[in-house]
Order: structure tokens, then sequence, then C-alpha cells
């Protein structure tokens, strides 16, 4: 699908120089003189090398077609996450790289998004919100202001976050798994 220059936002997935790019900034730029265009820093999804381009507001580029489909998480291995579609009950295999470490939030069963790019899955959505446990924090120093101060904590799946004073060892928190952040103790 052709969209303009001036329609690309981060996140997107545009196909360009016969390669797939993931927009990582784009900034609108109208100078005094000339024409207005768009900066854009992409990463390339297969090659991993970033690429900075301009793009004139005339001209259109094409953003990739994905296909999103839902699947359950069922175990890994030292190199990939295996997935199991609750429908067709078709399995899948999406390298550890591919996940990142969002993969560490993955637990047995929990719904994800997967987003195909000719039948190639290209990333991992998931849930917004996901329950983890506390396995260590360290302990809050008297005097320490709630709203003010965080301290560092381990989850059992090996993640570090920051999470407020009150929260101990063997607590259940519910985190974000789009920035890794603590939003509340269950």
């Amino acid at each position: 699908m052709k969209i303009n220059a001036g329609e690309i936002r981060v996140g997107m997935l545009l196909e360009y120089k016969n390669d797939l790019w993931q927009v990582l900034k784009t900034q609108h730029v109208k100078p005094g003189k000339g024409g207005a265009f768009a900066q854009v820093e992409m990463k390339s999804v297969g090659k991993n090398t970033k690429f900075n381009e301009r793009f004139r507001s005339s001209e259109t580029v094409e953003k990739a077609s994905l296909e999103e489909k839902k699947f359950n998480y069922l175990y890994e291995d030292e190199i990939y996450y295996f997935f199991i579609n609750p429908k067709s009950f078709e399995q899948i295999e999406i390298k550890k790289n591919v996940v990142g470490d969002k993969g560490k939030l993955l637990t047995e069963n929990l719904e994800v998004s997967v987003n195909f790019y000719n039948e190639y899955p290209i990333s991992v959505e998931l849930p917004n919100q996901v329950k983890c446990k506390i396995e260590s924090t360290d302990v809050a120093l008297k005097g320490q202001t709630v709203s003010s101060s965080y301290k560092p904590a381990t989850l059992d799946n090996g993640l570090n976050i920051q999470v407020p004073p009150f929260i101990e060892s063997g607590d259940e928190v519910i985190v974000d798994t789009r920035n890794l952040e603590y939003i509340k103790k269950v």
C-alpha cells in the first residue's frame, strides 16, 4: 500500500530498496527555502542495519502489509521459541533474537499476536500486561517517600525492573510488556 512520505510514523514497516525496514525515528522538516521533507531513520528487519533517508513530501513509499495471527506460547529451546495456533494446531518456531528481551515474559499458554510478512514471522506482540513474581528486591530504607523513589527488583524470569519501596520478595506484580515497567501489585 502506497503512502505519502508525510504519513510515515515510528514503528511502521516499509518496503524500500528491496528490503523491509522498520521506522525508528521520523522528523518532518519545512525549511525556509525549498519543499518540505521527512527525515526518516530506519532499521533493516533482516540485516539489522540502520539507514537514514530523506523523502520529499510529494514522494510515496510502500508500506508493508502484514498478516497477524494469534498463537499460544508452548516452550523454548536454545535457539527458538515454539508457538501453536489454537484453531488449526499448526506449530511454528521463532528465533529468540526476533522476540528479544520480551521473550522472558512468555509463560505457558500465553496468547500472543505474531506478525507475518510473506509467510515469515517478523515480530511477536505480547499482551500489554502480564503477571510476574518478585524473586528478590532490596529492603526499603526508612524515611524514603513512597511516590518519589523506586528500588531495583529481580523477577522470577530474570528480568530487572524498578518497583516502589513497599514491594517485597515473593509479591506478585503486573508488568507492562511494552516498556518493562511496574504497573501495580496483585
